[in-house]
């Protein structure tokens, strides 16, 4: 749980404007949240409000602008999983299927797969990410961290559901599975008596209109965009065994998803559209999804969003079905490690979401390039020794050479020769990181003499007592501080209080969601306002 993520499940405001969005709008707001942004990135962007769309196409330095075009095919990644949906839900239409038959059911016959006390796993369980299954299949042998999932075959997959030992009944817990995604998309494939490409063509991207829309068969006049990571480096692509493609392996133009977001509207009736119907339906409430949708409440309607990212690429996408209203990002750079593209689609979705600003190099404070020195252990066990080196940081990983890493304006340090994140946290017991790498957050444990922990520290009752008020960080959010005996409490909207250590005067700090408090006194010494910090994010809040 974060203060961030309820950001995004808690605004209760009215989405819509009077005038569609133009090109040249669209175009500035896009400009605002990337141009000089450190990642070199560029994008596809596409606003659809009822019969119009706008669109934009820009880098965060114009002269790498030939990179894409309407005609640059991007991986979307894991808004991929949200076709698959759409073609389990045409099979279920078709009568050949339920959400309640057993996993099992859509497999070969004698496939391993676990179960919990007799309780097996449905399709509904897939579709909702609550199957049980992890992450990521046991039998990927040595994947190449470029390319991770080219060498896993289907034998390999199914091999791996007999490896897993489930912990809790099948639709009881919430973790997301590249996994079960792609034993599903093996399973309708195999349901549907044809090859994922194949099935995806005729079922979904031939009635929509998705002309250029492939996995590994690009039609004529389409090409493929290079990706490249956050420190601006080309990528390699990601390859999937065709029928496992359904979990992120689609490639796609602006104008390819510009329909698919069409289509989901229901602007225009096709033989897909009672599928994309059906694929919608919430069918979960921990957290609120559809079928491979999440569902996220803006006012009183549901906006139904996915994001997706490889080595090299990122995407989002929504609609709001009832405010006739989608949003398409496309991005050549993967984001994932600095937060995906959140902020920006977000903001397009709902103009009361902040839309933040690009991360451009900055010097790091001196202050905290000597607090951050030291020797680490990453949760997992791999030891980093971090050093200061002139003005910016140096890491070497036990056993590796020495990176040198460079800082942004959001705060994060990153390594200049490949895709991570340091991401500095301010604890109870002193500085320390975040280090995210491949989809890991791993958290740093210093391991030096300076690990002691320090005396915390201590403020009355009457002290603690200036803090309290509520802060509104944005529309139908806010934080509401209280004294409670020696302990204060910080609690978002929505979110149960969690008592908070001061760190310094005026500076408290929250472990257990890794984010830092700092009040702001005015000129007579009054407690006037908070600030955020959490996830390379910073908010800022008057008091009430």
């Amino acid at each position: 749980m974060t203060f961030a993520h309820s950001l995004a499940l808690t605004l209760a405001v009215a989405s819509g404007s009077v005038h569609a969005m133009s090109d040249d709008a669209l175009a500035d707001l896009v400009s605002q949240r990337l141009q000089g942004d450190r990642t070199g990135a560029c994008m596809a962007v596409a606003v659809i409000e009822g019969g119009s769309v706008a669109r934009t196409f820009q880098c965060a330095d114009g002269r790498d602008i030939a990179r894409i075009g309407a005609d640059a095919a991007f991986e979307i990644g894991s808004v991929s999983k949200t076709m698959t949906a759409a073609l389990l839900a045409d099979l279920i239409l078709q009568g050949k299927g339920s959400l309640d038959d057993p996993l099992s059911a859509w497999l070969p016959v004698g496939t391993r797969l676990p179960d919990y006390q007799g309780k097996p796993i449905l399709i509904r369980h897939v579709v909702t990410h609550s199957s049980g299954l992890p992450a990521l299949p046991s039998r990927m042998a040595a994947p190449n961290v470029d390319d991770p999932y080219a060498r896993l075959d289907e034998a390999a997959l199914l091999a791996s559901l007999g490896d897993v030992t489930l912990t809790a009944a099948p639709g009881t817990t919430f973790e997301y599975s590249n996994f079960a995604s792609m034993v599903l998309s093996y399973a309708v494939a195999r349901r549907a008596g044809t090859d994922m490409e194949t099935l995806l063509k005729q079922r979904l991207f031939a009635p929509l209109g998705m002309q250029h829309a492939y996995i590994d068969h690009a039609p004529p006049g389409v090409r493929a965009a290079v990706g490249h990571t956050p420190n601006a480096r080309p990528a390699s692509a990601w390859h999937f065994h065709a029928n496992l493609a359904g979990v992120g392996g689609v490639r796609a133009t602006l104008e390819d998803m510009v329909r698919y977001v069409q289509g989901q509207l229901g602007g225009e009736a096709t033989s897909v559209s009672p599928a994309l119907a059906l694929s919608q339906q919430k069918l979960s409430d921990a957290p609120p999804m559809a079928m491979n949708w999440m569902l996220m409440p803006v006012g009183e309607r549901i906006v139904h969003v996915h994001e997706g990212g490889t080595g090299g690429f990122s995407s989002f996408v929504s609609f709001d079905k009832d405010g006739q209203r989608g949003v398409v990002i496309l991005s050549d750079t993967t984001w994932n490690s600095i937060g995906s593209l959140g902020s920006l689609g977000l903001h397009l979705v709902d103009a009361r979401f902040p839309l933040g600003s690009p991360r451009r190099e900055s010097k790091a404070d001196a202050a905290l390039l000597d607090a951050l020195a030291g020797e680490y252990q990453l949760a997992g066990g791999m030891k980093m020794t971090v050093r200061r080196k002139g003005d910016a940081l140096e890491i070497q990983p036990a056993g590796q050479g020495a990176y040198a890493m460079g800082h942004d304006t959001a705060g994060d340090f990153y390594p200049r020769e490949f895709d991570a994140v340091l991401r500095p946290q301010r604890t109870a017991e002193g500085q320390s990181f975040t280090w995210m790498q491949m989809g890991a957050t791993l958290p740093a444990r210093r391991m030096d003499a300076t690990a002691s922990s320090k005396p915390a520290l201590k403020l009355d009752a009457a002290v603690l007592r200036d803090y309290e008020g509520e802060y509104p960080l944005m529309p139908a959010f806010a934080l509401t501080v209280k004294a409670q005996g020696g302990t204060l409490t910080i609690q978002g909207t929505g979110q149960p209080a969690l008592p908070v250590q001061a760190v310094a005067p005026d500076v408290f700090v929250m472990d257990a969601v890794g984010a830092e408090i700092r009040f702001e006194r005015d000129a007579a010494g009054k407690v006037v306002a908070l600030t955020l910090k959490q996830a390379g994010h910073q908010l800022r809040g008057e008091r009430k």
